[in-house]
């Protein structure tokens, strides 16, 4: 069996033995504005990183590709997750939908690959903004210095998000105004000074176009909609709350990226190899002077923290949500007292990440995005298979399709993670290669554990199916109803 899900408009309790006092809970209080935008900062954070793809391939495709590339990737990512956040509200996100459609042992090793491509990213904004302030304070540079840095950095960003997913949630909203009002000013201030004409430029005829670069940037700057799916369990009404939120969260991260592209790429005419990452703080100070090249340094170091906050928390709730499961420990499932936060995950998180900002990780960082996309493809693929063979299942919000153009709808997508993939590099492949044999290796060890009692495990796991886990079930949610009629996988 699985768990239960729960009447939306009741509290999510954590995972008790038998026997043993459930604590009291806080009510979810994560509401519509901060869940924007801890989504905006799941995905995108601002227009810093965007630049690369006027790099790549000029002016007119960079427009193009962040015109476009909503549509084919980040529309599709999204309205899957609003429909399965809704239909299963719990904490745990994908890996919860992965266990529900083909068993524990393929949610397991979707937590694996997500889990370890998210820290692995949360390890890059510590030193990201150590780099920004290392142009300010020299002493970060090198040495020492610079790794207490970064452990100051990191403990600090985590300490903030011990206290709670309402605080993180506000600051995400304030630092989200505050990191896009100079880009706001920089195209005010640029329009003036636009030629349309160059917006219909290819890019210097001597440069090839790095086609690799390109789709990159597009996809990792567009990438990540599922990630707030493992903090449904602590949003307000989330069947109503998500499809709105990620609705929003959508228009706003597009327009954060193609307003100041536009405006720069109209405004701005120098070499396209000028255009790396970091070229719209250059930009503005070519538009409007230094004070806004500054600013636009320190929004990058907020930003940065933004992206810190908002991914600690997923990757935390998603520990979380797989000790309510069963497949890790129970005490990951232990909350604060105080803020009701899963301090345990963000321990563990943190931890890793400390250990990971340390290492030249280049390859690491591609690996991690490897099997991002491995557990991007089974998450299409729970999506779908959830739709055949549990039709029943009641979704508050249900993308208005059938079976068949849904399957169409995730073709695109799927096949752009299939391209991925196949460009990877041989060193890429295997490390992967050996995160998922350890990540499969992972789900025996705690097989073992739990046969042999080595740690208390949530009964929402495996070791509910009494043996027969091809009679996975799922129980119907119908509203006013805590449940009904259980429903076979394997009808």
């Amino acid at each position: 069996m699985v768990p239960e899900i729960q009447d939306p408009e009741q509290p999510r309790l954590p995972a008790v033995s038998e026997g043993e006092v459930a604590p009291a809970v806080k009510a979810r209080k994560l509401t519509l504005i901060p869940l924007i935008f801890l989504i905006y900062f799941e995905v995108a954070g601002g227009p810093y990183g965007e630049e690369p793809a006027v790099q790549a391939a000029g002016p007119l495709l960079a427009l193009i590709g962040f015109l476009v590339f909503p549509f084919i990737w980040s529309i599709p990512e999204a309205l899957m997750t609003a429909e399965l956040s809704t239909a299963f509200p719990g904490d745990g996100g994908f890996v919860l939908w992965a266990e529900q459609a083909f068993g524990p042992f393929f949610g397991s090793l979707m937590g694996t690959w997500k889990l370890l491509s998210g820290i692995i990213n949360i390890a890059a904004f510590p030193v990201l903004c150590i780099d920004y302030m290392e142009k300010l304070f020299t002493v970060f540079s090198s040495g020492l210095p610079r790794q207490l840095g970064i452990l100051v950095f990191t403990l600090l960003l985590s300490f903030l998000n011990y206290l709670g997913l309402t605080i993180v949630g506000y600051f995400a909203v304030a630092l989200g105004i505050v990191s896009l009002m100079p880009f706001i000013l920089m195209s005010a201030i640029a329009v003036p000074k636009v030629h349309p004409r160059r917006w219909l430029s290819l890019g210097d005829k001597d440069v090839k176009k790095d086609w690799n670069l390109y789709f990159n940037t597009l996809f990792w700057n567009l990438n990540f909609w599922d990630n707030v799916s493992t903090l449904a369990g602590e949003v307000d009404r989330p069947q109503k709350t998500f499809p709105t939120a990620l609705f929003f969260a959508i228009i706003f991260t597009c327009v954060a990226y193609i307003i100041p592209l536009f405006a720069v790429t109209g405004a701005v005419d120098v070499p396209q190899s000028l255009w790396e990452t970091g070229f719209h703080a250059d930009a503005a100070e070519i538009i409007a002077g230094k004070w806004l090249k500054v600013w636009i340094e320190v929004g990058a170091v907020l930003s940065a923290i933004g992206l810190f906050e908002a991914q600690l928390s997923s990757s935390s709730y998603q520990l979380l949500g797989m000790a309510d499961l069963g497949m890790i420990p129970a005490f990951f499932s232990n909350r604060s007292w105080r803020f009701n936060t899963p301090w345990v995950g963000i321990v563990f998180s943190t931890a890793v990440c400390i250990g990971v900002s340390y290492m030249d990780f280049e390859d690491i960082v591609a690996s991690a995005n490897l099997l991002y996309s491995l557990g991007m493809l089974l998450e299409f693929a729970s999506f779908l298979w959830l739709r055949r063979k549990l039709p029943q299942l009641e979704r508050p919000f249900r993308v208005p399709l059938g079976l068949r153009w849904l399957a169409v709808m995730c073709v695109v997508p799927s096949s752009f993670l299939v391209v991925i993939i196949v460009l990877a590099k041989k060193i890429v492949y295997l490390v992967t290669g050996l995160m998922t044999v350890g990540g499969i290796g992972f789900y025996f060890l705690m097989k073992f554990c739990r046969d042999r009692k080595v740690f208390r495990f949530s009964n929402g796991g495996e070791d509910d199916h009494n043996g027969d886990s091809d009679t996975d079930k799922c129980r119907e949610v119908t509203p006013g109803k805590k449940q009904t009629d259980s429903i076979s996988l394997n009808e």
